[in-house]
């Protein structure tokens, strides 16, 4: 399995990679600061020409130079990238950005729980969910 965390906080990215290993997945970590950089992985692009296509995309939703949010439009776009699980992981609550996250096709939002055990169980759940629950279409991860 292979997932895209696309975070520009870097300390966050060491407990979803623990929450893996303690769910005894094999999961190649891919991992992006902004959205320009996102894109240009998802589409191959330049120096990302030969990375795997992603399995489960994980989106800070206040990034860099193109925001997570900016960033799932581009993705709709994409036919062989559209059914890739795009869970926006985030640390607000506001309602008016839930909202805008599910309009541009999300396959989730979700809050950031502030304690590592929780985080931890909660990558696990959405990992073990879209990659070994959810039947995608012949050809793709699941």
């Amino acid at each position: 399995m292979r997932a895209l965390s696309v975070e520009d906080s870097p300390g966050d990215v060491p407990p979803m990679r623990e929450a893996s290993r303690v769910a005894n997945r094999v999961v190649h970590w891919h991992v992006g600061s902004d959205g320009v950089e996102t894109l240009a992985f998802l589409r191959q692009e330049g120096a990302q020409v030969h990375v795997p296509r992603a399995d489960i995309i994980w989106l800070d939703p206040n990034l860099p130079r193109m925001d997570g949010r900016e960033v799932l439009p581009h993705i709709e776009e994409i036919d062989s990238l559209k059914t890739i699980p795009a869970v926006i992981l985030t640390s607000a609550d506001a309602e008016a950005d839930t909202a805008t996250t599910h309009q541009r096709h999300a396959s989730c939002d979700i809050r950031r729980p502030m304690q590592l055990d929780e985080f931890e169980a909660l990558v696990s759940s959405i990992d073990g969910f879209w990659l070994t629950k959810d039947m995608l279409p012949q050809g793709q991860s699941g």
